[in-house]
């Protein structure tokens, strides 16, 4: 069984006298940034000149700089931008700090929400630096929402470089500050973490779950139903039972639907999720697993991302998005406002 650390488990004054530059203030910045703060750390926000985020955090109580200066005065950087960005701004705004502090004698600790840079070496800092994953297993706004409630969401650590012989210490103390030691930390590499979060979000999460729920609305309506009916089975009620698999697992999802349900779940499934589509899943694991995924990736972005816009275009235009628009707008408890931008 795998070790997890709660908040018994973990030392705060590992990064008592410390500041903690968060760079970026999006998703996950301003999550960490406000419950870093919230536990009683010293934080300050790093961004680019002329950040639409800038005012935002000044707002907050937080002192702002560029990202320049800000991994210049602090001890702990964490960086929290998009992974597509990380390697040109630690090139040009973070990496002086870092090759200087190692000059004069110093260890600042790097930290990373994602392994990708430092695992595929987009990112390769000096071996004098600490180098740390603090990876809380949810989104920033629920990062924040659950701290605020007095709760956590699991955080993951991993250690890359231990340059001062505490890295550890300090990440998990990072992980109680942002909540994490509440839900549960657990230790990681940043191998394990990268190539399996890159799996789970393009065979499961977003790849497999999206696929699979345009697949059924679309064959609903292709047969003449309701667009709106295809979009509460197919869509909609996802959520519902996502919910009882978290809540309890597979077995209070089955033992809380209908009998009928239940069957249909064992004789059906395995003819949509077949040996072919594991066998699919198994080539998406080994691309990822090679590097062949992060390859394409960097240079689709070297491209300025001419496939995955259009890409963007197409599935905005499916008629999914438009059914299930109207739908939400028609459901006076669900909320009106826009998703907060930024994956991390």
């Amino acid at each position: 069984m795998a070790t997890l650390y709660y908040e018994e488990d973990c030392d705060p004054t590992a990064l008592k006298g410390k500041t903690i530059a968060v760079i970026g203030y999006g998703s996950q910045g301003h999550a960490h940034a406000q419950n870093l703060k919230d536990s009683g750390h010293h934080v300050i926000v790093g961004l680019y000149e002329g950040s639409k985020s800038w005012k935002k955090a000044e707002a907050d109580g937080f002192e702002v700089k560029t990202a320049k200066d800000a991994a210049e005065a602090a001890q702990f950087v964490m960086i929290l931008i998009n992974d597509e960005k990380q390697s040109a701004l630690y090139a040009e705004s973070i990496a002086p700090a870092m090759t200087k502090a190692v000059e004069r004698g110093e260890t600042k600790t790097l930290g990373f929400a994602h392994g990708f840079n430092i695992h595929y070496k987009q990112v390769v800092p000096p071996e004098g630096v600490n180098v740390v994953m603090i990876a809380p297993k949810g989104p920033g706004h629920t990062v924040r929402s659950q701290f605020v409630e007095g709760k956590g969401v699991p955080n993951l650590i991993a250690v890359h470089n231990d340059a001062s012989g505490d890295a550890k210490r300090l990440a998990l103390a990072y992980a109680a500050g942002i909540g994490g030691a509440r839900a549960g930390i657990l230790e990681t590499t940043f191998k394990e973490e990268t190539e399996t979060d890159l799996f789970g979000e393009q065979c499961v999460l977003c790849g497999g779950v999206t696929a699979l729920m345009k697949a059924g609305f679309e064959t609903l309506v292709e047969a003449g139903y309701q667009p709106e009916s295809a979009y509460f089975e197919c869509i909609h009620e996802m959520k519902l039972i996502i919910d009882l698999v978290v809540q309890k697992g597979l077995s209070f999802m089955r033992y809380s639907i209908s009998d009928t349900a239940e069957y249909g779940d064992y004789t059906v499934g395995p003819r949509i999720v077949t040996a072919g589509t594991k066998a699919e899943m198994k080539k998406v694991l080994t691309r990822i697993q090679d590097g062949s995924f992060a390859l394409d990736w960097i240079l689709e972005n070297q491209a300025k991302r001419p496939h995955f816009n259009r890409m963007r275009e197409l599935e905005a235009a499916h008629p999914v998005n438009a059914v299930g628009e109207s739908l939400r707008q028609a459901m006076s408890w669900t909320p009106k406002t826009e998703a907060p931008g930024g994956r991390r």
